[in-house]
């Protein structure tokens, strides 16, 4: 079964959630490269949580999001 717009959103904020603190711990420990790579994937999850999150907003009927 699909996942709901409400679900997806939530998916993608815990993702980029955990690459952020997976880059946070690369960084760290000195590992740059691998730092800069879950920096790069934890940016595309937010960007798509975003882009997510709006589209369920627009999709709330106004008196319940009020």
């Amino acid at each position: 079964m699909p996942q709901s717009n409400h679900e997806s959103a939530a998916d993608l904020h815990i993702y980029a959630a955990h690459a952020h603190t997976a880059a946070a711990a690369a960084h760290h420990r000195g590992d740059h490269e691998a730092a800069e790579e879950l920096s790069s994937r934890a940016q595309e999850f937010s960007m798509q949580a975003a882009e997510k999150t709006i589209a369920v907003a627009r999709q709330t009927p106004e008196a319940v999001r009020a």
